[in-house]
């Protein structure tokens, strides 16, 4: 039987596969491997602003998501990425409610944004032979910053991505600015003024 292992989020960065779009850098819990996907300009700023500690004065989509299956009495006990075809990643989100064990497919992105959410441990999981085909080891990632990608730009699903560059809240605000999100915009500015003036 295919065994799985834990991923962990390790960094969120533009993609330099697809103009507009964000990857995900996902590494083995105690072990070498990486997995990129490439995901949507949503979805990242949603992991990377908790991620960073940024509290929204109103839930946004994953929080909701969180919410309700507590009020539900339902809770998020693990994501499981179960196949990877063509640079697309599959997954589920797995929930529990009382004894019973509810299965639901998920884009990879939304599936994680709802990972790191849980108050509780969520594990990340993957089949060790799509981590294996479809990682980069730590070693290769000079290499893989070279290589041409071949991902489908219009495509919403998670692609694997070349090698990505650094994410920051600046970056973080010209998306939602151009998305014409000027709530979230005005918080992360908010955000960075803070920061600046600590110092």
């Amino acid at each position: 039987m295919d065994k799985k292992i834990e991923l962990q989020v390790i960094n969120i960065t533009n993609s330099q596969a697809q103009v507009g779009a964000f990857a995900m850098l996902l590494g083995e819990v105690d072990g070498e491997r990486q997995l990129p996907i490439i995901i949507g300009p949503a979805e990242a700023q949603a992991t990377a602003l908790y991620l960073k500690g940024i509290k929204m004065p109103r839930p946004l989509t994953h929080d909701l998501f969180i919410t309700a299956l507590t009020v539900l009495g339902a809770s998020l006990i693990r994501v499981l990425i179960y196949k990877a075809k063509d640079g697309i990643f599959y997954s589920y989100v797995y929930l529990k409610r009382d004894e019973e064990i509810i299965r639901i497919d998920a884009r990879t992105s939304d599936a994680i944004a709802l990972a790191v959410r849980a108050d509780y441990h969520c594990p990340i999981l993957i089949y060790e032979s799509i981590l294996e085909q479809e990682c980069l080891h730590i070693s290769e990632e000079k290499r893989v910053g070279s290589e041409e990608s071949d991902t489908d730009e219009g495509s919403e699903e998670e692609h694997r991505s070349s090698a990505p560059t650094p994410f920051s809240l600046e970056e973080t605000l010209q998306q939602a600015i151009k998305d014409e999100n000027y709530e979230l915009a005005a918080q992360i500015r908010d955000q960075i003024n803070s920061r600046n003036k600590n110092q």
